[in-house]
């Protein structure tokens, strides 16, 4: 691990010489950075579409004429040769076919291409016959409160997630049956939100419920298309429980993941399609909570040969070794791994092949391992993240894309040892060279309580001088298992660029529970949330607050949803570090959140009473005394503008001074509904850097101009 090490005259001497060497290289203009006008600092890198074999790997190339073909490349030569054979697909959204029903929602195709199934404003289910486009009614009760196959927001935005659009149905592998869910959303509150359109504007109720409140009941049905009949799974839908993504397993078993409403008991079932029994096929209890996934928790083995199971119950992702009953067969990896994703399953050669963090926190290293847990190897080099792999059929190359702080993003083939082959390209452009580019730092801090080494990131200034005093600006998340400080290259260009030019020293800080520290560091924050990690970054402010290069009047922070929620606590608890902030669509309460996310970690306010009232923003805003800016929008249907509201009556009350900026119909995502007022946001916030950290004007060219793309961050 690289670390930077400030300390006395030789280190400022040593900090002065490594920036020195960007006084001769040129600035980027506004128009490059902001107007999509930038030169070639960087080129994509080569197309990999798979394999054809161990010894040829397929490219999407260019001709002389500019058009794109497909080529098998030798591994041993590099040498290709025109390739017109099949193509691994693109991962991309499947496509619709047209079923001219206007209301259709997600519409999906069975797998043997037969059929499709859909929800309808109606929420009910369906399932057309292509061929003939006569349609199964599966559902007739969908209502404004029952929800067929369509999710209750609560299992869209935390259970089976965004990228589900809501579809909550699974087909079976053999295309006969759909499994899905029932939710009765009659009792959970409504949340209204006004919508300002019209003369008297109007609400938009939400069923949403809040921390403490009742949660939708579900039901998990398999429907068979033949006859449209649905057999239910024997679960009480009067239950306090979850019901995660389920698993069609290669023998055609359906699997549903059950959960306690605590979370902190995960059964995994097999259900039985003809009378809907349940047999536990796995079961996992831990004494603070269970993250129920959406669907990357098993991974299955050819038919009868079991499957892989990752979790992180011992502290750590791991991977376990189970038949196809269930039973434990071998641990197959043990130690401090995170972040593990499972590249292939060798069931011949009986190896694992995955990613994961284990070196080094900060970065992804590529690995195999036996099945039954022995040989554990690395097979990625050097100090880099390797963040993609394309592994050939038989393991024996990897095409890995790879870099580091200070190496840009890099493409190479290796040998199933690991040894380097040939670079197969690099995203540095023609013009890289041309440039000054910032320089980014990775150190290690100590926690408060001593038991953490968090991990910061920092970008310097252009021609830093140590000898100079320099505003900060702190950029974070900082929700559980969210961290944002890696060893990987940063894209040159953007607002990093901008602040680099502009004298603003950028940091990125990672507290005990980003994942760093695996499931270990997690476990801190339970019936605690955001206690814990505001005192990690206040470790690391102080820290900083410590360099003589750092304008201790000017440490400021900015986030959004959950770091809007540390900017908050930043500005208050944290007072005494921190000086300004910029907070967007911050929580500002747990208590005003839904039931999902927040009793993962918090328990239910019934149960844990003090620990929501001690993590509210608002029992410590009497020590506020910075100037922190407050950004909601009043449609947010995720972190309602409540939580703004809340902290804004307090420090009213409190009489305290603050900024403030609404947004009038922008949801969660500002910007989402009216590019125009994601510029302006972005504007409102460069103008509040400008100010105060800066005490300089905003330069004209961010208001005067309605072309530019806004898009480059905050």
């Amino acid at each position: 691990m690289r670390k930077l090490i400030l300390l006395g005259t030789a280190c400022t001497l040593l900090l002065a010489a490594s920036f020195s060497s960007t006084a001769q290289k040129k600035d980027f203009s506004y128009d490059q950075l902001f107007k999509n006008a930038a030169p070639n600092i960087s080129k994509p890198l080569p197309v990999i579409r798979g394999w054809v074999d161990d010894e040829h790997y397929i490219e999407l190339q260019k001709d002389a004429e500019g058009k794109t073909a497909f080529v098998a490349v030798e591994v041993k030569t590099g040498k290709s040769k025109p390739y017109t054979g099949p193509v691994p697909a693109e991962p991309r959204q499947q496509a619709v076919p047209a079923i001219g029903i206007s209301d259709a929602r997600n519409i999906t195709t069975s797998p043997d291409g037969k059929w499709v199934a859909y929800t309808r404003k109606d929420n009910n289910l369906y399932a057309m016959d292509l061929a003939t486009k006569n349609v199964t009614q599966i559902t007739k009760d969908g209502s404004e409160t029952i929800l067929n196959g369509y999710a209750s927001w609560v299992y869209y935005e935390e259970i089976l997630g965004r990228a589900s659009r809501y579809k909550a149905f699974w087909w079976s592998p053999d295309s006969k049956r759909i499994s899905y869910m029932r939710f009765d959303d009659a009792q959970v509150p409504v949340f209204p939100i006004y919508v300002l359109d019209g003369q008297n504007g109007y609400l938009e109720n939400e069923r949403y419920p809040k921390a403490g409140e009742k949660n939708p009941e579900v039901k998990i049905g398999i429907a068979t298309i033949e006859n449209g009949t649905t057999v239910w799974a024997d679960f009480n839908p009067k239950d306090d429980q979850y019901f995660g993504a389920p698993f069609w397993t290669p023998e055609g078993q359906f699997w549903v993941q059950w959960m306690n409403r605590g979370q902190d008991h995960l059964t995994i079932y097999n259900i039985d399609f003809a009378s809907g029994a349940k047999k536990e096929v796995y079961a996992e209890e831990q004494k603070t909570w269970i993250d129920l996934d959406e669907g990357s928790r098993i991974e299955f083995l050819s038919a009868g040969k079991g499957f892989i199971l990752k979790s992180d119950k011992d502290g750590w992702e791991n991977l376990y070794y189970h038949d196809a009953t269930g039973k434990l067969i071998n641990q197959v990896t043990t130690g401090t791994l995170w972040g593990t994703a499972i590249t292939k399953i060798d069931e011949k050669a009986k190896l694992i092949y995955f990613r994961a963090r284990k070196e080094n926190s900060a970065r992804f290293d590529f690995y195999k391992v036996g099945l039954d847990g022995k040989g554990l190897t690395r097979l990625s080099f050097g100090d880099f993240s390797h963040d993609q792999i394309n592994l050939s059929p038989n393991g024996k190359y990897f095409i890995t894309t790879y870099s580091n702080l200070s190496t840009p993003t890099t493409m190479a083939l290796a040998d199933a040892r690991g040894k380097l082959i040939r670079v197969l390209g690099d995203s540095k452009g023609s013009d890289f060279d041309t440039y000054a580019l910032p320089k980014t730092e990775l150190v290690r801090v100590k926690s408060g309580d001593g038991v953490f080494d968090l991990p910061v990131t920092i970008t310097y200034p252009l021609n830093f001088d140590p000898n100079k005093k320099y505003p900060v600006l702190i950029s974070i998340y900082g929700g559980p298992n969210a961290g944002t400080v890696y060893d990987r290259w940063r894209p040159a260009g953007g607002a990093t660029q901008w602040w680099a030019q502009e004298g603003i020293i950028q940091v990125a800080f990672d507290n005990r529970s980003s994942g760093h520290f695996g499931k270990v560091g997690l476990n801190y924050i339970h019936r605690q949330l955001g206690k814990w990690e505001i005192e990690d970054y206040m470790s690391c402010g102080k820290w900083l607050r410590k360099q003589a290069w750092v304008d201790t009047t000017k440490v400021a922070m900015t986030g959004g949803s959950f770091g809007g929620y540390m900017t908050c606590m930043a500005l208050t608890y944290g007072a005494d570090v921190f000086t300004h902030g910029v907070a967007n669509a911050a929580v500002t309460d747990w208590q005003f959140y839904d039931t999902h996310y927040t009793e993962r970690f918090m328990d239910t306010p019934q149960e844990n009473p003090e620990g929501y009232k001690n993590t509210a923003v608002i029992a410590y805003a009497e020590k506020y005394k910075g100037l922190l800016r407050i950004v909601h929008g009043t449609s947010d249907d995720n972190v309602h503008m409540q939580n703004s509201l809340t902290l804004i009556d307090k420090l009213q009350n409190l009489g305290k001074h603050f900024e403030m900026m609404v947004y009038p119909g922008e949801r969660h995502g500002i910007g989402g509904n009216n590019m125009k007022k994601g510029q302006h946001n972005r504007n409102e916030a460069y103008a509040f850097w400008y100010q105060y950290l800066l005490g300089k004007p905003m330069p004209a060219a961010f208001t005067s101009s309605s072309t530019d793309s806004g898009r480059r961050g905050f």
